[in-house]
């Protein structure tokens, strides 16, 4: 991967960004794209749309990643300074206990640590128990006159970690779900100006509050209106243990973007995924999804008449949590699959099944 590029992923997916609170990562991509696209706008829900117009009248397409990443909220300090907190998005509570965490404040941010009682204290009974969010808080190390001080109600809360690199090519990082979908698109952007253009007007979008409700995926379908709607997304890889195939399919790290297959997904917008990536030698793995997919490509769908819809998605381990693991070459995999897309798009192209 190149520098640039290497610098603007992990500088997206370490800007803090919980579902309603994404303006520090809406400027990072905003940042990047507005030298490449023609015009950058952000909407009133603070998705941020980048076009790049066409060389031709052909169908025009929305690429999107939700900037969202799941978090947490501050809804009470004691006054001893210890902060209750609720979820933004979906957590496991197992994992939390023990994190360390980042409240940001209007004066800048303050690391924390989520603490419980120590196992010791626990009777045998409580042991057994995972234990629930309000029994959990936020410790940041201050006297409660301080704390009050500076932490508001309401302010966001987001693991306290960033990206790094390790193993054979391969990343860990909280919030890959979903901000590296969006920079997979602002990267389609970029590839598709440096090839000069696609016939079709081409839109990258960053969407907002994905995780509690494919609230930034609908109304960038409506007020953007392309022909066709593309979900950049993560999925969830099924190469690690205790994990059942017969449940949930076969997708592994390193075997390239996975493409949806079903009834969110338009059927001629499928084929030419496929025959893009065949036809380009990109490696690709396909990923039955028989109903909605609980992402903007379900929103994207059902925009104003009907859009032409689909899902791609790179393969995503231990989702929803601080350490989320992803692979290098699928990112740069599905970045050459979705270029390659745009790029042999006609003007001509029917996408009525």
């Amino acid at each position: 991967m190149r520098a640039e590029s290497f610098d603007f992923l992990k500088s997206l997916v370490e800007a803090p960004s919980p579902s309603g609170y994404e303006q520090p990562a809406a400027k990072v991509f905003r940042d990047y794209v507005s030298p490449i696209a023609d015009s950058v706008e952000t909407n009133v829900m603070g998705s941020v749309h980048a076009v790049l117009k066409g060389t031709a009248d052909g169908p025009s397409v929305m690429l999107a990643g939700h900037i969202d990443e799941i978090g947490f909220m501050v809804t009470y300090i004691t006054d001893d300074g210890f902060c209750a907190f609720a979820g933004i998005g979906g957590h496991d509570p197992q994992i939390l206990p023990g994190a360390r965490v980042t409240v940001h404040t209007a004066e800048g941010p303050l690391l924390g640590v989520l603490g419980r009682l120590a196992i010791h204290l626990l009777d045998d009974e409580e042991r057994k128990q995972v234990v629930k969010m309000h029994k959990m808080f936020i410790d940041l190390g201050m006297k409660g006159e301080d704390v009050k001080k500076r932490v508001r109600i309401g302010d966001p809360v987001t693991y306290g970690v960033g990206m790094e690199t390790f193993g054979d090519n391969m990343a860990v990082s909280r919030a890959f779900d979903d901000k590296m979908g969006a920079w997979i698109a602002a990267e389609v952007l970029r590839t598709v100006k440096e090839a000069g253009g696609s016939k079709s007007d081409f839109i990258a979008a960053a969407t907002v509050q994905e995780e509690i409700g494919l609230r930034g995926g609908t109304t960038s379908a409506y007020g953007v209106d392309p022909v066709v709607g593309i979900a950049v997304e993560v999925t969830h890889a099924t190469d690690y243990p205790d994990v059942d195939k017969r449940k949930h399919g076969d997708v592994k790290c390193g075997l390239g973007p996975v493409i949806s297959r079903g009834a969110n997904i338009n059927p001629r917008v499928f084929d030419l995924l496929v025959e893009a990536a065949e036809a380009e030698k990109i490696p690709y793995q396909i990923e039955g999804a028989p109903r909605g997919t609980g992402t903007d490509a379900n929103a994207i769908q059902l925009s104003r008449g009907g859009k032409a819809a689909a899902l791609v998605s790179v393969p995503l381990r231990y989702m929803h949590t601080p350490t989320e693991v992803l692979s290098i070459e699928d990112l740069e995999n599905t970045v050459k699959l979705l270029s390659a897309f745009m790029l042999r798009l006609e003007p001509d192209t029917d996408f009525t099944p």
